[in-house]
């Protein structure tokens, strides 16, 4: 498994940090210096620092081709405003209330997956794992989100396609489907470029005109769900702090209005309208592709680790239910090191990048010496000088995790390295779900999710791959994800052939 880890990640990051340290400057295309560490006292003053450190504009035109100006996109005290209203739907007890969705989701999949081994002639079905859990968690966050019905699993049965699950699926095959253009690079790169229509890239005004129309079917789904909720809160009469846990009353678009119309929150402090929708395919990329991403590598490492399969499965039948509690969930040790270790080793997002707004001091915890000889305990960024966070490689830091850094082994969780406390994630002892003020607001949610889709199908299923490992290696896309893909198989994209075979009690 080493072997298929260190090529997938190309190696680049270690070799860098074994040549260099911790810390280097290099030079790119249409660049001056760009900065690269992994040193954590520097990660932790670029994360804690928004206000000099932000996403560039580039950055932000193409994740705002996607998601619009939702909370990932925005910066400054936009982003303070939308975080605040925003967080307290992500806490532990909202998240709590929506455990029932994530268990009822992930007992329909089971039960698709049981229903095509029934029907195979060995007992054994193969399935493409990458879209099913895709589908599962689309699914989950309509549901969970804004107590909208998907319905992406039933669709696969013969339903008529979704809406909104069409709209979300059109911007994603043209926003991941075009290998590099330079065309694409330059308007990325210079503002003035985007407007000019660019001969050799004919496919452009094709891929803006199912943007633009994708686009605004999310947004006349989102006014409509937006007037809905206010309807049935005006309805209910329900306050910030009160009200049932059940229907409506839990999903995050209903938690996120009655946050907003609180009559403690100053009217000057209160999103517009058009805020909140923007949070609607926020809610859907969030809260789909990178649970998917990571529930994918998650059955991928099992599958080649059968020993931590067969120890997580045991652990799972000393559950009773086949329905858990959060807190069912989280009292599951082993579950907890699975997840932990799949997302140190296989962040959904491998990187984030960082433009200085000013003149700056960076300090180290790492000296550097320079090619002078000099010793530097601090380092001076330049304004517009590009940082780059590899969270793939803080995560894996053979400094931190030692030798076997690259290696799948969930049991380092049971005496984490004293390194790892340095590292100033919000979660986990990992960079998985960043730092500070623009960490992951859902990541308690992710977790959750993941451990009942775990739960259930680890439960019920041994997985294998499909495809010899020689044959597997991986393709990213346009957010910065890393998903599977068969070597053999490219034209078919990113896929996770698995062999999913009954578990018998």
């Amino acid at each position: 498994m080493k072997d298929f880890i260190d090529d997938e990640h190309d190696g680049i990051e270690e070799s860098w940090r074994q040549q260099y340290g911790r810390t280097l400057k290099f030079y790119r295309f249409f660049s001056s210096a760009v900065l690269f560490t992994t040193d954590p006292k520097a990660i932790h003053h670029f994360l804690s620092n928004t206000h000099i450190y932000q996403k560039s504009e580039a950055t932000q035109f193409s994740l705002g081709q996607i998601v619009g100006p939702g909370i990932i996109v925005v910066e400054g005290d936009v982003h303070k405003q939308q975080r605040k209203i925003m967080d307290p739907a992500f806490g532990a007890l909202q998240v709590k209330n929506l455990t029932e969705i994530f268990v009822d989701k992930s007992i329909q999949l089971r039960d698709i997956w049981a229903a095509q081994a029934a029907k195979s002639n060995n007992g054994v079905a193969r399935v493409e794992a990458l879209s099913w859990l895709s589908k599962v968690t689309l699914d989950i966050i309509g549901l969970a989100g804004f107590n909208y019905n998907i319905d992406a699993l039933g669709a696969e049965e013969g339903a008529a396609p979704n809406e909104l699950a069409e709209a979300f699926e059109a911007i994603f095959a043209t926003e991941t489907g075009p290998g590099f253009s330079l065309a694409r690079f330059l308007q990325l790169r210079f503002p003035i470029l985007r407007n000019i229509p660019l001969k050799r890239d004919n496919n452009k005004k094709k891929r803006d005109k199912t943007i633009v129309e994708a686009q605004a079917t999310m947004m006349r789904i989102g006014r409509r769900l937006l007037a809905d909720t206010k309807r049935e809160i005006a309805e209910t009469g329900f306050e910030t702090n009160t009200g049932t846990a059940s229907g409506r009353a839990r999903d995050l678009l209903t938690l996120l209005v009655r946050a907003n119309t609180s009559k403690d929150l100053p009217a000057t402090q209160r999103l517009s309208d058009e805020d909140v929708i923007a949070q609607v395919p926020t809610f859907l990329v969030a809260g789909h592709e990178s649970p998917s991403t990571a529930l994918t590598w998650t059955l991928f490492a099992l599958a080649q680790n059968t020993t931590a399969q067969a120890r997580l499965r045991d652990e799972l039948f000393g559950v009773p239910t086949d329905r858990p509690s959060m807190d069912e969930l989280n009292e599951l040790p082993y579950l907890d090191s699975v997840v932990r270790e799949t997302l140190r080793l296989y962040p959904p997002v491998r990187e984030t990048t960082r433009i200085a707004l000013t003149n700056d001091v960076v300090p180290l915890g790492t000296p550097v010496t320079d090619t002078n000889g000099m010793v530097h305990e601090s380092l001076h960024v330049r304004k517009g000088e590009p940082i780059i966070i590899s969270i793939i490689a803080m995560n894996c830091d053979e400094e931190i995790w030692g030798p076997d850094a690259m290696q799948f082994r969930p049991e380092r969780w049971d005496a984490p390295p004293p390194g790892a406390s340095a590292i100033p994630g919000v979660w986990g002892h990992m960079l998985t779900f960043l730092g500070g003020p623009r960490s992951c607001i859902g990541f308690r949610f992710a977790l959750v999710e993941m451990k009942a889709l775990i739960f259930t199908l680890v439960r019920s299923f041994e997985f294998e791959l499909a495809v010899p490992i020689a044959e597997m290696g991986q393709k990213g896309t346009a957010l910065v994800q890393r998903r599977p893909i068969v070597l053999t198989e490219r034209a078919a994209g990113n896929q996770l052939p698995l062999l999913v075979r009954p578990v018998a009690r």
